[in-house]
């Protein structure tokens, strides 16, 4: 069988975040570079003249601790201002795979395909677990080997036959539908919030 593709999803300001990386590695390949000329003995004159490495490192030299609560105020900010948008950007990068939703073919012939999306399977299963009147909410995940349904149940006594009968019905749905009957895992979603005093 085939298995889903996976996709990964990146966040809108993603290409802000390769732009800062692309700059500070430009940085330091070009400042890298000016010490390898330092270390060949080209004159300092000439590498200064460059990239002003020393007029940079002089005003960095320079630099005072501000004076003054409003001053370190402003200063503390901008620091922290930063390292959340910074922080923020590099979380960006991080990739965010999902399985990628694809119709499931249930006829190829020559003369055409009968397909169906696998939020369809998802809603069949859905209402066959809501047939149980202990669920009080079900949700469906397809998957391309199986089919997981979560439910929410009124009373915690009920748990244990509301599940096996949930899978039944999910079952025997799919049968009805004439669509694939793949392996059914049902889960306890939780309970109604007015029955959480029987779990004590």
């Amino acid at each position: 069988m085939v298995r889903q593709r996976i996709r990964t999803d990146s966040a809108r300001l993603g290409l802000l975040g390769r732009l800062v990386l692309v700059l500070a590695a430009l940085a330091l390949v070009w400042y890298g570079l000016m010490l390898v000329l330092l270390a060949l003995k080209v004159a300092p004159a000439t590498v200064e003249s460059i990239s002003g490495y020393r007029s940079i490192f002089d005003e960095l030299a320079a630099l005072e601790s501000p004076h003054g609560t409003a001053a370190r105020a402003i200063v503390a900010g901008a620091g922290v201002a930063a390292f959340l948008l910074f922080g923020y950007l590099a979380l960006a990068q991080i990739p965010r795979p999902r399985l990628a939703r694809t119709d499931v073919v249930l006829d190829d012939a020559p003369s055409g395909s009968l397909t169906v999306e696998p939020r369809a399977i998802e809603r069949v299963a859905e209402a066959a677990a809501a047939g149980n009147t202990a669920v009080s909410a079900a949700a469906g995940r397809w998957g391309t080997d199986d089919l997981a349904v979560s439910v929410h149940v009124a009373r915690a006594r009920d748990v244990p036959g509301v599940l096996a009968d949930v899978r039944s019905r999910v079952h025997a749905a799919l049968t009805t539908h004439d669509l694939p009957d793949l392996p059914v895992n049902v889960t306890l979603g939780g309970f109604d919030r007015q029955s959480r005093r029987e779990l004590d």
